[in-house]
């Protein structure tokens, strides 16, 4: 019986209302109620259990998931919560289907974020341990020197995260402009990289998801191409989900 549960924020994932970690903010905000009871957090599903959301119910009743690239514009915000932000990613959009993007871009910064209604997907991109490729376009605020190269691509000690940045790739593209590659996501990595260095950013685009590469206008999206999800899941086959699944996936490595 109880390989038929199924956590609270898995089952919202999977049916498509939002990602995992939104769920498990609308869990704590108690907005979710399973039977009429509002759930503690990691709450198993049986599968005659009943979900609402903010009173509407929701049941998993998908078939075709959605998977786009959109070319964020500065100043729209990657949040799937249209109460608390006017310029979100969701009402900018307008996608006829409910949608969340893969991950986040800064309000500032522009340039290519996927949005699926596929939870599974979510956090086998995300997560930094599978080392999934993104590329990102950078101006910086003086001329780039050959040290701030070097010690960016060695990786930063980032004290307010108190953590170092994962080794990455970096080229000077201009006297102000370089490339850079990274495999992790931490909260405004670039931007805290660059400050460190002493060096300001003053444009930031994202160019390159894995396989998906940014080739659409300015506040326009696509959905991915055949060829471009073929690829996408050839480059995921091997990922894991949780941190737990890679723990296991080590383990039996050694």
């Amino acid at each position: 019986m109880e390989e038929n549960l199924k956590r609270i924020n898995k089952f919202l994932s999977e049916v498509g209302y939002c990602s995992r970690r939104e769920a498990d903010k609308l869990i704590d905000a108690g907005r979710v109620t399973i039977n009429g009871e509002v759930p503690e957090m990691g709450t198993k599903l049986s599968p005659t259990d009943i979900v609402h959301v903010d009173g509407k119910e929701i049941k998993n009743n998908k078939t075709d998931f959605v998977y786009l690239a959109f070319n964020k514009p500065v100043g729209i915000v990657c949040t799937t919560d249209t109460r608390v932000e006017k310029d979100n990613i969701i009402d900018f959009i307008k996608y006829p289907k409910r949608i969340f993007p893969i991950g986040r871009l800064d309000k500032p910064s522009e340039g290519l974020i996927l949005l699926t209604d596929d939870g599974d997907i979510v956090n086998k991109i995300l997560r930094a341990s599978n080392n999934h490729e993104k590329e990102y376009i950078v101006t910086v605020d003086k001329p780039i020197s050959q040290t701030f190269i070097e010690h960016m691509s060695r990786g930063i000690y980032l004290d307010e995260l108190e953590k170092t940045t994962k080794p990455c790739i970096v080229e000077k593209l201009g006297t102000n402009t370089f490339k850079i590659i990274l495999t992790q996501g931490l909260n405004r990595q670039i931007r805290r990289m660059c400050e460190y260095l002493t060096y300001e950013v003053e444009t930031l685009k994202r160019v390159r998801i894995m396989n998906i590469k940014l080739d659409m206008p300015l506040g326009e999206f696509r959905e991915l191409t055949k060829p471009e999800f073929t690829e996408l899941n050839r480059l995921l086959e091997d990922s894991t989900k949780t941190f737990k699944a890679n723990l296991i996936h080590k383990k039996k490595r050694n």
